[in-house]
Protein backbone atom coordinates (compact mmCIF):
# COMPACT_ATOMS: atom_id res chain seq x y z
CA UNK A 1 0.00 0.00 0.00
CA UNK A 2 1.41 3.44 -0.89
CA UNK A 3 2.17 5.68 2.02
CA UNK A 4 -0.19 8.12 0.38
CA UNK A 5 -3.15 5.46 0.76
CA UNK A 6 -2.84 5.27 4.15
CA UNK A 7 -0.26 6.50 7.10
CA UNK A 8 2.54 3.78 8.06
CA UNK A 9 2.91 4.83 11.28
CA UNK A 10 5.95 3.12 12.74
CA UNK A 11 5.68 1.41 16.65
CA UNK A 12 7.26 3.93 18.51
CA UNK A 13 4.55 6.54 17.50
CA UNK A 14 2.06 7.03 20.32
CA UNK A 15 -0.84 6.82 18.32
CA UNK A 16 -0.18 3.30 16.87
CA UNK A 17 0.39 1.79 20.56
CA UNK A 18 -2.77 -0.49 20.90
CA UNK A 19 -4.99 0.10 23.62
CA UNK A 20 -4.62 -2.28 26.48
CA UNK A 21 -6.11 -5.40 25.39
CA UNK A 22 -7.53 -8.56 27.62
CA UNK A 23 -5.17 -10.68 29.28
CA UNK A 24 -6.66 -13.65 27.38
CA UNK A 25 -6.57 -11.82 23.88
CA UNK A 26 -2.91 -11.71 24.19
CA UNK A 27 -2.80 -15.41 25.46
CA UNK A 28 -1.93 -16.33 21.79
CA UNK A 29 1.65 -14.48 22.28
CA UNK A 30 2.26 -17.98 24.07
CA UNK A 31 1.66 -20.16 21.33
CA UNK A 32 2.86 -18.12 17.88
CA UNK A 33 3.85 -20.77 15.84
CA UNK A 34 1.24 -23.44 16.83
CA UNK A 35 -1.62 -20.86 16.03
CA UNK A 36 0.04 -19.66 12.28
CA UNK A 37 0.43 -23.74 11.16
CA UNK A 38 -2.15 -25.09 13.11
CA UNK A 39 -5.18 -22.62 12.48
CA UNK A 40 -7.58 -22.85 9.91
CA UNK A 41 -7.43 -20.85 6.52
CA UNK A 42 -10.23 -19.48 4.45
CA UNK A 43 -11.78 -21.10 1.27
CA UNK A 44 -11.49 -18.76 -1.88
CA UNK A 45 -15.54 -18.74 -1.34
CA UNK A 46 -15.18 -16.80 1.22
CA UNK A 47 -12.95 -14.23 -0.53
CA UNK A 48 -15.88 -13.74 -3.51
CA UNK A 49 -18.11 -13.48 -1.30
CA UNK A 50 -16.14 -10.27 0.53
CA UNK A 51 -15.95 -9.29 -2.90
CA UNK A 52 -19.43 -9.54 -3.56
CA UNK A 53 -21.29 -8.37 -0.85
CA UNK A 54 -18.65 -5.38 -0.26
CA UNK A 55 -19.67 -4.30 -4.12
CA UNK A 56 -15.95 -4.35 -4.94
CA UNK A 57 -12.76 -6.42 -5.84
CA UNK A 58 -10.48 -6.75 -3.50
CA UNK A 59 -7.71 -6.48 -5.92
CA UNK A 60 -6.26 -3.03 -5.27
CA UNK A 61 -8.63 -2.18 -2.77
CA UNK A 62 -6.98 -0.22 -0.09
CA UNK A 63 -7.06 -2.99 2.95
CA UNK A 64 -6.97 -2.89 6.96
CA UNK A 65 -6.81 -6.59 8.27
CA UNK A 66 -7.03 -5.93 11.95
CA UNK A 67 -6.24 -8.19 14.62
CA UNK A 68 -4.09 -10.08 11.98
CA UNK A 69 -2.44 -12.51 14.05
CA UNK A 70 0.28 -14.37 12.65
CA UNK A 71 -1.21 -13.10 9.04
CA UNK A 72 -3.72 -15.98 8.24
CA UNK A 73 -6.51 -14.07 6.67
CA UNK A 74 -3.59 -11.53 5.88
CA UNK A 75 -2.21 -13.66 3.24
CA UNK A 76 -5.34 -14.60 1.86
CA UNK A 77 -6.22 -10.72 1.17
CA UNK A 78 -2.54 -9.98 -0.45
CA UNK A 79 -2.56 -12.97 -2.46
CA UNK A 80 -6.02 -11.73 -4.29
CA UNK A 81 -4.35 -8.05 -4.68
CA UNK A 82 -5.41 -6.39 -2.30
CA UNK A 83 -3.01 -3.42 -0.99
CA UNK A 84 -3.45 -4.59 3.03
CA UNK A 85 -1.93 -3.27 5.79
CA UNK A 86 -2.17 -5.76 8.61
CA UNK A 87 -2.71 -3.89 12.25
CA UNK A 88 -1.88 -6.50 15.28
CA UNK A 89 -2.07 -5.52 19.01
CA UNK A 90 0.14 -8.77 20.24
CA UNK A 91 4.05 -8.46 19.87
CA UNK A 92 4.63 -11.97 19.69
CA UNK A 93 1.98 -12.41 17.03
CA UNK A 94 3.04 -9.33 15.25
CA UNK A 95 6.78 -10.85 15.09
CA UNK A 96 5.43 -14.04 13.82
CA UNK A 97 3.41 -12.08 10.39
CA UNK A 98 6.70 -10.10 10.11
CA UNK A 99 8.94 -13.08 9.50
CA UNK A 100 6.14 -14.89 7.58
CA UNK A 101 4.42 -12.03 5.82
CA UNK A 102 8.00 -9.81 5.13
CA UNK A 103 6.44 -7.70 2.70
CA UNK A 104 3.33 -6.54 4.12
CA UNK A 105 2.99 -3.41 5.89
CA UNK A 106 1.95 -4.31 9.52
CA UNK A 107 1.41 -1.64 12.55
CA UNK A 108 0.88 -2.01 16.18
CA UNK A 109 -2.53 -0.98 16.89
CA UNK A 110 -5.86 -2.67 17.57
CA UNK A 111 -9.45 -1.60 16.29
CA UNK A 112 -10.56 0.52 19.24
CA UNK A 113 -8.40 3.34 18.21
CA UNK A 114 -7.15 3.01 14.48
CA UNK A 115 -3.96 4.44 13.26
CA UNK A 116 -5.12 5.94 10.08
CA UNK A 117 -6.69 8.46 8.66
CA UNK A 118 -10.43 9.08 7.92
CA UNK A 119 -11.53 8.00 4.73
CA UNK A 120 -7.85 6.35 3.74
CA UNK A 121 -9.78 2.32 3.82
CA UNK A 122 -11.91 0.78 0.85
CA UNK A 123 -12.25 -2.25 3.32
CA UNK A 124 -11.78 -2.99 7.11
CA UNK A 125 -11.28 -7.01 7.69
CA UNK A 126 -11.60 -8.50 11.18
CA UNK A 127 -10.93 -12.50 10.40
CA UNK A 128 -11.76 -14.00 13.94
CA UNK A 129 -10.95 -11.39 15.97
CA UNK A 130 -13.87 -8.53 16.03
CA UNK A 131 -15.25 -10.38 19.57
CA UNK A 132 -11.87 -9.11 20.78
CA UNK A 133 -13.05 -5.16 20.86
CA UNK A 134 -14.99 -3.13 22.62
CA UNK A 135 -17.80 -2.60 19.61
CA UNK A 136 -19.11 0.94 20.83
CA UNK A 137 -15.68 1.93 20.01
CA UNK A 138 -14.37 0.16 17.26
CA UNK A 139 -17.76 0.43 15.19
CA UNK A 140 -17.06 4.22 14.95
CA UNK A 141 -13.65 4.22 14.18
CA UNK A 142 -13.87 1.80 11.58
CA UNK A 143 -16.60 4.19 10.12
CA UNK A 144 -14.13 7.09 10.10
CA UNK A 145 -11.47 5.71 8.38
CA UNK A 146 -13.55 3.72 5.93
CA UNK A 147 -14.18 5.94 2.31
CA UNK A 148 -17.86 6.58 1.83
CA UNK A 149 -18.96 3.40 -0.25
CA UNK A 150 -16.60 1.40 1.72
CA UNK A 151 -16.99 -1.97 4.02
CA UNK A 152 -16.55 -3.61 7.04
CA UNK A 153 -16.26 -7.70 6.83
CA UNK A 154 -16.34 -9.61 9.70
CA UNK A 155 -16.17 -13.36 9.50
CA UNK A 156 -15.41 -16.35 12.15
CA UNK A 157 -14.63 -20.34 11.39
CA UNK A 158 -16.99 -22.32 13.03
CA UNK A 159 -16.84 -25.70 13.40
CA UNK A 160 -20.03 -27.44 11.68
CA UNK A 161 -21.60 -29.37 14.60
CA UNK A 162 -24.34 -30.79 12.33
CA UNK A 163 -21.21 -33.72 11.47
CA UNK A 164 -21.91 -35.94 14.32
CA UNK A 165 -18.02 -36.02 15.36
CA UNK A 166 -17.62 -32.65 15.94
CA UNK A 167 -21.27 -32.25 18.01
CA UNK A 168 -19.76 -34.97 20.55
CA UNK A 169 -16.53 -33.22 20.27
CA UNK A 170 -18.42 -30.01 21.53
CA UNK A 171 -20.44 -31.65 24.02
CA UNK A 172 -16.83 -32.95 25.21
CA UNK A 173 -15.39 -29.14 25.02
CA UNK A 174 -18.76 -28.06 27.26
CA UNK A 175 -18.30 -30.74 29.76
CA UNK A 176 -14.60 -30.03 30.20
CA UNK A 177 -14.60 -26.40 30.65
CA UNK A 178 -17.64 -26.35 32.48
CA UNK A 179 -15.37 -28.85 35.40
CA UNK A 180 -12.46 -26.35 35.07
CA UNK A 181 -15.13 -23.51 35.53
CA UNK A 182 -16.28 -25.38 38.77
CA UNK A 183 -13.00 -26.19 40.11
CA UNK A 184 -11.70 -22.60 39.79
CA UNK A 185 -15.02 -21.34 41.54
CA UNK A 186 -14.16 -23.74 44.69
CA UNK A 187 -16.40 -26.13 45.83
CA UNK A 188 -19.26 -24.04 47.20
CA UNK A 189 -19.63 -23.14 43.29
CA UNK A 190 -23.41 -23.77 41.60
CA UNK A 191 -23.32 -28.00 40.22
CA UNK A 192 -24.65 -26.55 36.53
CA UNK A 193 -22.28 -23.22 36.91
CA UNK A 194 -20.50 -23.45 33.27
CA UNK A 195 -18.93 -20.51 30.92
CA UNK A 196 -21.04 -20.35 27.72
CA UNK A 197 -19.22 -21.99 24.62
CA UNK A 198 -20.29 -19.32 22.50
CA UNK A 199 -19.59 -16.26 24.98
CA UNK A 200 -20.15 -12.93 23.28
CA UNK A 201 -17.80 -9.93 23.02
CA UNK A 202 -13.92 -10.30 24.24
CA UNK A 203 -13.77 -13.61 24.66
CA UNK A 204 -12.55 -16.21 22.89
CA UNK A 205 -15.31 -19.21 21.58
CA UNK A 206 -14.56 -22.33 23.89
CA UNK A 207 -13.20 -24.64 21.72
CA UNK A 208 -13.66 -22.87 18.34
CA UNK A 209 -16.71 -24.24 18.17
CA UNK A 210 -19.54 -21.66 17.55
CA UNK A 211 -19.29 -18.08 16.52
CA UNK A 212 -18.48 -15.62 19.94
CA UNK A 213 -20.78 -12.82 18.04
CA UNK A 214 -24.32 -13.58 17.52
CA UNK A 215 -26.33 -11.41 14.59
CA UNK A 216 -27.89 -9.49 18.09
CA UNK A 217 -24.35 -8.66 19.38
CA UNK A 218 -23.20 -7.01 15.77
CA UNK A 219 -23.15 -3.35 16.06
CA UNK A 220 -26.66 -1.97 15.58
CA UNK A 221 -25.72 1.30 14.51
CA UNK A 222 -24.67 -0.80 11.15
CA UNK A 223 -26.81 -2.86 8.55
CA UNK A 224 -25.47 -6.09 8.12
CA UNK A 225 -25.62 -8.34 5.41
CA UNK A 226 -24.85 -12.05 6.42
CA UNK A 227 -23.23 -15.23 4.46
CA UNK A 228 -22.42 -18.75 5.68
CA UNK A 229 -19.92 -20.51 3.65
CA UNK A 230 -19.34 -24.09 4.10
CA UNK A 231 -16.04 -26.01 3.35
CA UNK A 232 -13.74 -28.89 4.86
CA UNK A 233 -10.43 -29.25 5.43
CA UNK A 234 -8.37 -32.60 5.63
CA UNK A 235 -5.19 -32.27 8.28
CA UNK A 236 -3.27 -34.90 10.43
CA UNK A 237 -4.75 -35.85 14.04
CA UNK A 238 -2.14 -33.76 15.53
CA UNK A 239 -2.59 -30.44 13.46
CA UNK A 240 -6.41 -30.68 14.76
CA UNK A 241 -5.29 -30.91 17.98
CA UNK A 242 -3.18 -28.48 17.68
CA UNK A 243 -5.76 -26.30 16.56
CA UNK A 244 -7.70 -26.98 19.64
CA UNK A 245 -4.90 -26.08 21.55
CA UNK A 246 -4.24 -22.87 20.32
CA UNK A 247 -7.25 -21.19 21.67
CA UNK A 248 -7.70 -19.07 24.43
CA UNK A 249 -9.52 -20.99 26.29
CA UNK A 250 -6.78 -23.78 26.46
CA UNK A 251 -3.70 -21.04 26.45
CA UNK A 252 -5.04 -20.04 29.87
CA UNK A 253 -5.13 -23.03 31.36
CA UNK A 254 -2.73 -25.00 33.22
CA UNK A 255 0.01 -27.29 30.89
CA UNK A 256 -1.48 -30.26 32.80
CA UNK A 257 -5.29 -30.08 32.29
CA UNK A 258 -4.21 -29.12 28.54
CA UNK A 259 -2.61 -32.25 28.02
CA UNK A 260 -4.91 -34.61 29.91
CA UNK A 261 -7.69 -33.34 27.57
CA UNK A 262 -6.52 -33.10 24.34
CA UNK A 263 -4.40 -37.05 24.95
CA UNK A 264 -8.03 -37.99 25.93
CA UNK A 265 -9.39 -36.47 22.51
CA UNK A 266 -6.59 -38.67 20.85
CA UNK A 267 -8.28 -41.41 21.88
CA UNK A 268 -11.91 -40.35 20.65
CA UNK A 269 -11.23 -39.26 17.69
CA UNK A 270 -8.86 -42.58 16.49
CA UNK A 271 -11.70 -44.87 15.95
CA UNK A 272 -13.25 -42.17 13.36
CA UNK A 273 -10.10 -41.46 12.08
CA UNK A 274 -8.28 -44.64 11.61
CA UNK A 275 -5.76 -43.28 8.75
CA UNK A 276 -4.63 -40.31 11.22
CA UNK A 277 -6.04 -37.85 8.97
CA UNK A 278 -9.24 -35.72 10.04
CA UNK A 279 -12.01 -33.73 8.15
CA UNK A 280 -12.71 -30.46 9.78
CA UNK A 281 -15.91 -29.13 8.46
CA UNK A 282 -16.70 -25.26 8.66
CA UNK A 283 -19.23 -22.92 8.17
CA UNK A 284 -17.51 -19.34 7.52
CA UNK A 285 -20.07 -16.90 9.21
CA UNK A 286 -19.44 -13.86 7.17
CA UNK A 287 -20.84 -10.09 8.53
CA UNK A 288 -20.76 -7.34 5.93
CA UNK A 289 -21.61 -3.49 6.15
CA UNK A 290 -21.09 -0.82 3.99
CA UNK A 291 -20.11 2.69 5.04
Amino acid sequence: MAATDTPNIPDSSPSARPSPAPPRALSFDRATAQYGTARPGYPDALLDAVEELADRPLRGSRTLDIGAGTGISTRRLHDRGARVVAVEPGPGMAAELRRTLPDVPLVRGDGNRLPFAAASADLITYAQSWHWTDPTRSAPEAMRVLRPGGALALWWNVADDTVPWIAEQDARLRRFFGAEARTKAGPEAHTEAAPAPATPKRTEVTGAHGSPVHGHDLPPELTFVHRRVPWTRRVPLATHLANLGSHSAFLILGDEPVRRFLSEEREHLAPHFPDGTVEEAYVVDLNVAIR
